[in-house]
């Protein structure tokens, strides 16, 4: 079942790990996605027939890594969608920033722009015509997150990240903002790019389950290559 890691599985909810490098849903390129793997584990699993229901609920940026949840029926997905515009989820990550804050935690809240999907198919368009439609499509929000030192060689350093909104590369965005990029992260500084992965992880998550209302908490351990780092 292409080694996918089951990390939870219920009658509506599945929670996998996501490896860094690959997509979490398909797209034009064509690459395999997770999003592919799991309906192949479940389709294999139970002996469906047919196409299988895969309710996408969230995503992790292809060079992150972590937990991610899928709703295995319309009921899962439309919960899980629900905790998720009620901020009742609660996601944690870990990452490796360049440096070492001057502080030992804090809290960033800023205006962040994020380009609506739509401008991004305007390939028939001069570039001023386009330039205009960007404009446009740029939606401002606020992105807040809370975070930790723990630990660092001064070089690097190890921390811990609860967001509590969820916009677009926020974790990615907001920590170059503060002079602290996620290393390997090359679209928010000015690093080399190490490729297909960053050292940025969705460590844990907490969520309600589809029925009962159970509580589900989730947690996996840093990813081993970060050993060399920190």
């Amino acid at each position: 079942m292409n080694n996918l890691k089951v990390l939870y599985e219920d009658n509506h909810i599945i929670a996998v790990y996501k490896p860094s490098g690959v997509l979490t849903q398909g797209d034009r390129s064509g690459e395999a996605s997770l999003m592919d793997d799991v309906k192949k584990y479940l389709k294999e699993k139970y002996n469906k027939p047919g196409n299988v229901f895969l309710g996408l609920v969230h995503r992790l940026d292809k060079p992150v890594s972590g937990i991610v949840l899928f709703g295995k029926t319309s009921k899962g997905a439309s919960r899980l969608s629900e905790q998720f515009r009620n901020h009742t989820i609660q996601k944690t990550y870990h990452g490796v920033v360049v440096g070492k804050p001057k502080e030992s935690r804090g809290e960033i809240k800023e205006k962040v722009n994020k380009i609506s999907f739509f401008a991004e198919g305007f390939t028939n368009k001069t570039d001023e015509e386009l330039l205009q439609e960007i404009k446009k499509a740029t939606i401002t929000r606020t992105a807040e997150l809370s975070w930790e030192i723990v630990k660092s060689n001064d070089k690097y350093s190890l921390v811990k990240i609860l967001p509590k909104t969820g916009r677009f590369h926020q974790i990615r965005i907001q920590m170059a903002n503060m002079g602290h990029p996620i290393v390997g992260d090359a679209k928010y500084s000015t690093q080399k790019s190490t490729g297909d992965s960053i050292a940025l992880c969705a460590t844990a998550i907490s969520f309600k389950s589809a029925t009962d209302n159970k509580d589900v908490n989730l947690e996996i351990p840093l990813p081993e290559a970060w050993d060399k780092l920190i």
